[in-house]
C-alpha cells in the first residue's frame, strides 16, 4: 500500500462518480478495510478475554465476577478526557501503535499467568484494568483517524460499519470464548486475545498517515482543558 491516504490513492475515476454505498469504505479503500478486519479480530478477543477472566472467577466469588467487567470499563471513564487530548496532541499513529503493544503485553502476562496456574483474582482484575487503559487511549484516536482513511462522503458509512464491528463482535465473542475456554481453558483465550493485537499493530506499522500542519484546533484544546481544570478545582 502506498503512502498518504491509502484509501484514496489507487481508485479509479469511475468509483469517485457512483453512489456512496454502506458497504463503501470496505470495498474502495485498502487500509479502511485491513484495519477494520483487524479490529474486528481485536473485538472478537476482547470479548473472549472477558469470559475467560470471568470463568477462572466464577468459583471465587460472584462479586469478582462483576468486578471483571467494571475493570475494563473503568479505564474508558476515567481516560475519556486525557485520551481524547492525546489523540489531539501526538501522532495517532505511534499513538494506536503503542496501545496495541501495551496490550498485548497485558494479555501475554495473563496468559502467562494463567498457564502457570497463578492467576490470582488481583492478577486477573490488574491486567484487565490495564487491557481497559489500553482501549480507553485507543479508542479517541481510532475515532479521530476516520477522515484520514476515508473520505470526507462516506464517513458516515464508514462509523456505521464501525458500529457494526463492535456490535458484531460483542455477539460472536463471547460465544467463540466459551467454545475455548470449555476446549482448550481459559488461558488459550489470554493467548488468542494477544495474537489479536499484533495484527492490528501490524496494520497501523504500514499506514503512512498524512502529516497535519494545521495545530490550532489543539492548541484550542489544550486551553478548554486548562479552563475545564480551573473550573473544577474552583468547586
Amino acid at each position: 500500500m502506498g503512502p498518504g491516504r491509502s484509501g484514496t490513492a489507487g481508485r479509479s475515476p469511475e468509483i469517485d462518480r457512483r453512489p456512496a454505498s454502506a458497504w463503501a469504505p470496505l470495498r474502495y479503500y485498502p487500509m479502511f478495510r485491513a484495519l477494520w478486519i483487524a479490529q474486528f479480530a481485536s473485538n472478537i478477543g476482547t470479548w473472549m478475554q472477558t469470559v475467560g477472566a470471568q470463568w477462572l472467577l466464577v468459583d471465587r466469588s460472584p462479586l469478582l465476577v462483576s468486578l471483571v467487567q467494571t475493570a475494563a470499563s473503568l479505564p474508558i471513564v476515567v481516560l475519556a478526557l486525557p485520551a481524547g487530548a492525546w489523540a489531539d496532541l501526538v501522532d495517532r499513529r505511534r499513538l494506536l501503535f503503542g496501545a496495541q503493544c501495551g496490550m498485548f503485553l497485558a494479555a501475554a502476562a495473563l496468559a502467562m499467568t494463567t498457564f502457570l496456574g497463578a492467576a490470582s483474582p488481583a492478577v486477573i482484575l490488574t491486567l484487565t484494568f490495564l487491557l481497559g487503559c489500553g482501549n480507553a487511549v485507543a479508542g479517541p484516536a481510532w475515532q479521530a483517524i476516520q477522515p484520514d482513511l476515508v473520505d470526507r462522503g462516506v464517513l458516515p458509512q464508514a462509523a456505521a460499519l464501525n458500529g457494526v464491528n463492535m456490535n458484531l463482535a460483542r455477539a460472536v465473542g463471547p460465544a467463540l470464548g466459551g467454545l475455548v475456554v470449555a476446549t482448550a481453558g481459559a488461558g488459550w483465550v489470554f493467548a488468542l486475545n494477544a495474537v489479536s493485537f499484533v495484527g492490528i499493530a501490524a496494520v497501523v506499522a504500514r499506514w503512512r498517515a498524512p502529516e497535519r500542519a494545521d495545530v490550532g484546533s489543539r492548541e484550542r484544546l489544550v486551553d478548554a482543558l486548562r479552563a475545564a481544570a480551573g473550573t473544577c478545582g474552583t468547586r
